[in-house]
């Protein structure tokens, strides 16, 4: 018998919505959790962490940014939401909760699992890959773990894999396609919005002086920050 896959909890009020998404993610190999609120939602998560979530923007008592929110307060756990609003100030809203994806209804099965299992590979680390110290700020790449002058600093993957993927070339320029097809894929190659939300939520967990802008074109790791 084999191992159970991944554990996704899945929020949609839409009954339709919520077997869909059962059946795609289990033919992918996931165990699915599900809930049709925020609050279940977030009972569910607290009594067994999942792996992944997989949230509505729009639930019966609330959103599924506040649902991204609350999560974030314990767990770094890969988070996409979904909506049938593609406007791009409610996805910068749900990114700057602490989403790692936002999709947009209605969605092609192959495109939702390969969007989950490229955050969840984010989520992974390498166990070979060395520590990395740049003027206070100490990077174990392996372990996943963030410290500013010694303190802990806590990612979620999507943050984490950007600062890995600037400071394995740290100090060349990576123009924004770059490290769009690096960390998200060759399908976010022109979704610059995504990349600034992520860039500016990185440097304020970290401090702003590590990554360096090239206006219109990039963004560098400045390996000579505070020098």
């Amino acid at each position: 018998m084999s191992a159970p896959g991944p554990r996704v909890l899945v929020c949609d009020d839409e009954h339709q919505i919520l077997r869909a998404l059962r059946v795609i993610l289990r033919e992918a190999g996931f165990e699915v959790i599900e809930a049709a609120t925020a609050e279940e939602a977030l009972d569910r998560a607290a009594v067994r962490p999942p792996d992944a979530a997989i949230v509505d923007l729009v639930l019966p008592d609330g959103d599924g940014v506040e649902v991204c929110r609350r999560l974030r307060e314990w767990s770094q756990m890969p988070i996409i939401v979904l909506s049938a609003i593609g406007d791009e100030d409610e996805k910068v809203r749900a990114l700057e909760a602490g989403a790692d994806d936002y999709i947009v209804k209605p969605f092609g099965p192959r495109e939702l699992v390969a969007r989950l299992q490229a955050a969840l590979r984010r989520a992974g680390g390498d166990p070979d890959e060395p520590a990395v110290r740049v003027d206070g700020l100490e990077v174990d790449l392996a372990a996943r773990r963030v410290l500013v002058d010694g303190a802990e600093v806590h990612l979620t993957p999507t943050e984490f894999e950007l600062l890995r993927t600037l400071l394995r070339q740290r100090g060349r320029l990576l123009t924004h396609r770059q490290l769009l097809t690096s960390v998200w894929g060759s399908a976010y190659g022109e979704d610059v919005a995504v990349l600034r939300v992520h860039v500016a939520n990185l440097r304020r967990k970290i401090g702003a002086r590590y990554i360096r802008t090239d206006p219109g074109v990039g963004y560098r790791f400045d390996d000579r920050a505070g020098g």
